[in-house]
């Protein structure tokens, strides 16, 4: 009877190690996905000032649409929730749209060199942030499966692995931006 009880303690612990191992692992990985969107939201960041400032010399009018930019970068390079910097960053995005479709309306621009380099490196940005916010996402989904499900639930309570935020558009980025240009 003795050995059965121990053999059932150590099947219980050898199963809460592998179970708290895992957790372990998925809650890495979505501070590895995290890092990553964070180098990529960086990356992009850096290079609205020089859009701006790219823009700034051919329509200096769009002062509204300049400064708005600016502003919404200022308020992303400081939130760190990934619910709250998801609804900023889905307003800078809309804001880095409008920016980029007053090439129509100045040619000037359009044939700008540093502009169309600067729009190029944007988008390479925007890629390599959408496959981020993929692989973050795809790494909360596991860990939250994994903290929520019965038994390993018990592990996670016990050893405080909590849920993790999807980095998800807010209700505005699931409704396509209405753009205006200033005449």
């Amino acid at each position: 009877m003795g050995w059965v009880l121990m053999l059932v303690v150590l099947a219980v612990l050898a199963w809460a190690v592998v179970v708290f191992n895992r957790l372990v692992r998925l809650r890495n990985l979505v501070r590895a996905g995290w890092a990553d969107i964070d180098v990529q939201l960086l990356r992009r960041h850096d290079l609205v000032p020089m859009l701006v400032e790219a823009v700034r010399g051919y329509a200096s009018h769009e002062k509204t649409t300049l400064d708005s930019v600016k502003a919404l970068r200022g308020q992303a390079m400081q939130t760190q929730s990934p619910a709250q910097l998801a609804g900023i960053e889905q307003a800078l995005e809309q804001g880095l749209g409008r920016l980029l479709l007053l090439r129509e309306a100045y040619p000037d621009l359009k044939a700008s060199g540093n502009f169309v380099q600067l729009q190029r490196d944007l988008v390479e940005v925007e890629d390599h942030l959408q496959y981020a916010r993929r692989f973050y996402n795809g790494a909360v989904r596991a860990l939250n499966d994994a903290v929520q499900k019965f038994p390993d639930l018990l592990v996670a309570r016990g050893f405080g692995f909590r849920e993790a935020e999807f980095f998800e558009a807010g209700e505005g980025g699931r409704i396509a931006p209405k753009v205006e240009l200033s005449p």
